[in-house]
């Protein structure tokens, strides 16, 4: 990267910047970073792209800078917003903790701790990937979450190969490479393609 990169609070991010980032169309503009939030009987087909749009902006508080609390952090390069790093309470991903087996298997978590945080997902705009803005993004939701009190932070990447066909929509978790570098460890292996790594601030 030659601009230099700049990650703030997604409140602190206009909500057509967080919307720039997910572009119009693929699975990041359907989703709205809602797959880990869905309640009990809720799915996809339940409600529509505006809703999860509307449900993102709560979440994120973004364009409130004032707000104490938002979900996630948006890159910047330059005045171009360019990424998406979904951060909170690990008990705020209530579809993560009801359905979702890849956290849980072989470990005995509790799963209502709300000192762990989780980092769910990892984005880069169209046009701006492979320049180590995930590595990047990453890396602030480690100081991230530990100047806000959390104990750990967790995330759950995807294995990736040399030479290996992935797509943008699938990676959306990040590689494990993109968290060792900021200092996890690997904790389990609950699939033959993702991990969990885990930072301990104490």
């Amino acid at each position: 990267m030659t601009s230099p990169l700049r990650i703030v609070p997604a409140n602190k991010a206009g909500c057509a910047d967080l919307q720039a980032v997910f572009g119009t169309r693929g699975t990041a503009v359907i989703c709205q970073c809602q797959r880990y939030k869905l309640m009990p009987r809720e799915s996809f087909r339940s409600f529509p792209i505006e809703e999860r749009a509307a449900r993102l902006r709560g979440q994120t508080a973004c364009g409130r800078e004032e707000s104490g609390t938002t979900s996630g952090l948006v890159a910047y390069l330059d005045d171009e917003p360019v990424g998406w790093c979904a951060v909170e309470q690990r008990t705020a991903y209530t579809g993560l903790v009801r359905v979702f087996k890849v956290p849980w298997e072989g470990r005995t978590e509790d799963k209502g701790d709300g000192t762990v945080w989780a980092v769910t997902c990892v984005f880069t705009r169209a046009g701006f990937r492979r320049r180590g803005i995930g590595y990047a993004l990453v890396s602030a939701a480690v100081e991230f979450a530990r100047e806000r009190g959390a104990r750990a932070l967790e995330g759950y990447p995807m294995l990736t190969q040399a030479g290996q066909e992935i797509t943008w929509d699938e990676i959306n978790v990040g590689t494990r490479s993109m968290f060792a570098a900021a200092g996890f460890a690997e904790v389990s292996h609950p699939t033959p393609r993702r991990v969990v790594m885990r930072v301990d601030f104490s």
